[in-house]
């Protein structure tokens, strides 16, 4: 029986435990509740590995170039051109599907507006992203998971290392070097309670929100659902041609953390094992450590297309009828505010009611979103997680330097 147990992979387990949970929490909802700290202590532990283990990668990424800054800076450039072109797209389509299936139609707005107004409170500007990215200090930083300043200050960090000459510059990047391999082997300990965390992750929001919840607003999640397919169809799917990913080895590279991040509704907590996983089929470690921490808040392409369909939706749900020049408007907006804010919890809700409260639209429809926006969350954050993994090998084929002949099973701590 050992023996047996031990030959079930990772992946197995999580799925295994995925469907346990469901199954608990529907049958035992209340008790599913108390599960709540097994999954809390999952994520805690993965969201301590995040602030060492992005500021050492970034840091050899960058400055283990030496001063071939422009090299960084091309990459840079592309990454942002790509991740404007990708969340656009995905903008258009989830703005189409919401108008074609119109799933507010008939749906009663009869929810409190307070939460609505609570989320509107907490809406980010333009301007407040751009001072949001600047930290006051690294630590506060580090302790609040704050990707977007851990990364801005990583890369001031590495451009002032390459200033430095002689050994003082060797002894940080060694340094940071077995940091990182020694974060790579933490992860992989963190890893191995992955299945309890998840199944009790999956138990907690079965039991909290059931199953009768979905039916009333099936239309709704059905909608995101399809319009996320069509967006993997029609856009992942031929830029993974255009770039000659080899599919085969980053469908098995991207399942573990795509099935953690779809369990959990935490990009957070699929990030470090992401970014094992890509440099594991070929993707150089200078260009994982950029990109997708980068990515994680400029690429959200899941997250985008929701918001194009929750807030029509909440037109529709209304009574309003918003012309097509209103909604290009709406969504150009969305494009700008929903920059940078992935580390707000509940971020799209935040985004979305600051959108609503802009244009004169009902919050009452965020209370509504709110009964399924954890099984909505579910597939937005796998898209967005495979979509950023998907840019990283992107950015390795544009640069030249993706390794063909990597073996998916290799170990990138070495």
């Amino acid at each position: 029986m050992w023996h047996f147990l031990r030959k079930i992979s990772l992946t197995q387990w999580i799925l295994i435990s995925m469907a346990l949970g469901g199954v608990f929490g529907w049958a035992f909802p209340s008790t599913a509740q108390d599960l709540r700290p097994l999954s809390q202590i999952f994520l805690r532990m993965i969201k301590s590995l995040i602030a060492p283990l992005l500021f050492a990668t970034l840091v050899i990424g960058i400055a283990g170039h030496g001063d071939d800054m422009k090299r960084v800076g091309r990459l840079a450039f592309k990454s942002i051109i790509y991740f404007e072109i990708v969340t656009t797209v995905a903008l258009f389509i989830g703005l189409f599907a919401v108008n074609l299936t119109r799933p507010g139609d008939g749906i009663s707005l009869e929810a409190p507006k307070e939460q609505g107004t609570e989320f509107a409170a907490k809406q980010t500007t333009l301007a407040g992203v751009l001072e949001h990215i600047v930290p006051n200090s690294v630590f506060e930083a580090a302790v609040k998971n704050e990707v977007l300043q851990i990364v801005f200050w990583s890369i001031l960090f590495s451009i002032g290392v390459t200033q430095v000459s002689g050994p003082h510059r060797e002894t940080i990047i060694r340094g940071l070097d077995s940091l990182a391999q020694v974060m790579f082997k933490f992860t992989g300990i963190v890893m191995m309670y992955a299945p309890i965390g998840i199944g009790a992750a999956i138990a907690v929001t079965v039991g909290h929100s059931g199953l009768g919840i979905l039916f009333n607003l099936a239309k709704l999640i059905l909608t995101l659902y399809g319009a996320l397919v069509v967006f993997i169809l029609v856009v992942l799917w031929p830029v993974s041609r255009i770039a000659r990913v080899p599919l085969g080895k980053f469908f098995r590279a991207v399942k573990e953390p795509a099935l953690i991040a779809f369990s959990t509704t935490s990009s957070e907590a699929a990030l470090p094992k992401a970014m094992l996983a890509m440099q594991s089929i070929g993707v150089p470690y200078r260009i994982v450590a950029f990109v997708m921490p980068t990515g994680y808040s400029f690429n959200l392409d899941g997250t985008t297309l929701y918001l194009a369909v929750a807030s029509v939706f909440a037109a529709q749900a209304a009574g309003i009828e918003m012309t097509w020049g209103q909604q290009l408007v709406m969504m150009l907006t969305l494009m700008v505010t929903s920059k940078g804010v992935a580390a707000v919890p509940r971020a799209s809700l935040v985004i979305l009611s600051g959108t609503l409260a802009s244009f004169g639209l009902p919050l009452e429809a965020v209370a509504v979103i709110l009964g399924v926006d954890e099984l909505m969350d579910m597939a937005r954050t796998t898209v967005n997680l495979v979509g950023n993994c998907l840019a990283t090998v992107v950015m390795a084929r544009w640069e030249g330097e993706f390794d063909d002949n990597a073996e998916p099973n290799g170990d990138p701590a070495g």
